[in-house]
């Protein structure tokens, strides 16, 4: 049987092989290319010479980063607006750049809203926009779309929406109709111009108009839908006065939707998503002898349900094979909680692994329980430990943490091993170039099995 320092070294192999395969550098590579003046982006070929001005857009927690890898491409020809939270340590010739608060908005995110809307409207038929959007950018790049709104308002409907234990679409869609940019409006800024929107995406593959609250796409939530949502999970009472009282009033204003003119020169391609590193991580646990499930039925379910969930249908994997592992999106699993934290989700969803595991049950090296299978005292061992791995932030290619206080735990991975007693560990790495959104998914990206 494996030790739990060999079972450790293995799943840090299986995270730093999806890292790896993660990065916006060969993400870029696959999909997008210019040469000679002519872009191309997945299928389509964008002649930039025949424009009067190219204008790019690139925001959420690897907005620099995805700039700074298309101006290695393209050179200085391109010039616009690059929001991030974290303060890079240079910055791009011919892009303003704006420090945008994540989890929760600031004024920075206020101004870069501003700047952006008002540059997309100098824009006309002969402009071509490069919107390049990662995850974060719902509080990266945000401004309310009722000026008689404030930030305290802007804030505290944030923490109203984050605290509720609602869905991330669910909250993105109220997010989108109460946002001057988000659900399509950002493009709407620009009606007329070309358009393409890159998209580095941590939201499930079925709902890309959630990434950073879908600002470049048609919206496919509803005003109704918001007021649902805010009295299905009791909302309301949170919500600041002044937004409390659209709600009340019924006074949201719908978002475009898919007919739109705004959207009659609009691209969307997809080059980096959760599905990136799911098949790298498949990849190196199928190398690694692992029969590999792929699970995610509980993806956006309450924590605890979903640890549970995934830990009962480990142990039935187990029944089957001698070395199971599962893997499984809860990034998006909903937690309730009263008081703002960062963090939260992946440290609450591996101590409810750990909690569960904790309980004492034993189990063969088949996975059945004493008295089902097994002969009695004959187990393999007392599972009850969980190694959660932990990534407090984005690293530098001199391993320097940039982003301590992200609020996210880069990875958790719900190792069922033997023996006792919990153990983390926070796993420098030397990879400077791995998106914060997708340490976000790969924080929850759940591999689980009993050796």
């Amino acid at each position: 049987m494996p030790d739990a320092h060999s079972m450790r070294a293995t799943a840090r192999e299986i995270f730093l092989h999806a890292l790896a395969e993660s990065s916006i550098e060969k993400a870029f590579a696959r999909h997008v290319h210019c040469d000679r003046g002519v872009l191309r982006v997945c299928d389509d070929l964008y002649d930039l010479r025949s424009y009067s001005r190219v204008f790019a857009v690139s925001f959420g927690k690897a907005g620099h980063r995805m700039a700074e890898t298309l101006a290695h491409q393209a050179g200085t020809t391109i010039s616009g607006v690059i929001a991030d939270p974290n303060v890079p340590t240079h910055q791009l010739p011919g892009y303003r750049y704006f420090t945008g608060g994540h989890p929760e908005p600031n004024d920075e995110s206020v101004r870069g809203a501003e700047a952006i809307l008002k540059a997309l409207a100098a824009l006309d038929a002969n402009s071509l926009v490069l919107f390049m959007v990662s995850g974060g950018g719902s509080a990266v790049v945000e401004k309310l779309a009722d000026p008689e709104l404030t930030l305290d308002d802007l804030v505290g409907t944030y923490r109203a929406l984050v605290l509720s234990g609602a869905p991330i679409a669910k909250i993105n869609a109220v997010r989108k109709h109460l946002s001057a940019v988000k659900g399509g409006r950002m493009a709407r800024a620009c009606a007329g111009a070309q358009q393409v929107s890159i998209l580095v995406s941590d939201v499930p593959e079925n709902a890309l108009d959630s990434l950073a609250s879908g600002p470049t796409m048609p919206d496919s939530s509803t005003v109704d839908d918001c007021y649902g949502i805010v009295r299905e999970y009791g909302m309301l009472e949170r919500l600041p006065a002044p937004v409390r009282e659209l709600f009340e009033k019924r006074a949201l204003e719908e978002t475009p939707k898919k007919d739109d003119p705004a959207f009659a020169r609009s691209r969307w391609w997809k080059v980096l998503s959760n599905e990136t590193a799911e098949r790298a991580a498949v990849e190196m646990a199928s190398q690694q002898g692992f029969t590999v499930e792929i699970d995610h039925s509980c993806d956006d379910w309450e924590y605890t349900k979903a640890a549970d969930y995934l830990l009962q249908r480990l142990r039935g994997l187990q029944r089957e094979v001698p070395r199971a592992c599962i893997i499984s999106d809860a990034k998006h699993a909903a937690v309730t909680v009263n008081v703002a934290c960062k963090g939260l989700l992946n440290a609450g969803f591996g101590e409810s692994v750990k909690e569960n595991l904790a309980r004492g049950r034993r189990w063969n090296n088949r996975g059945a329980r004493p008295g089902r299978g097994a002969r009695p005292g004959r187990t393999s061992a007392r599972v009850q430990r969980v190694s959660v791995f932990r990534e407090a932030g984005r690293y530098d290619s001199d391993g320097t943490d940039r982003d301590q206080c992200s609020g996210f735990a880069g990875f958790v991975g719900s190792f069922l091993i033997p023996r006792s007693a919990a153990f983390s560990e926070t796993p420098k790495r030397s990879e400077g170039s791995i998106p914060s959104d997708l340490l976000t998914w790969l924080a929850s990206i759940t591999f689980s099995w009993i050796a």
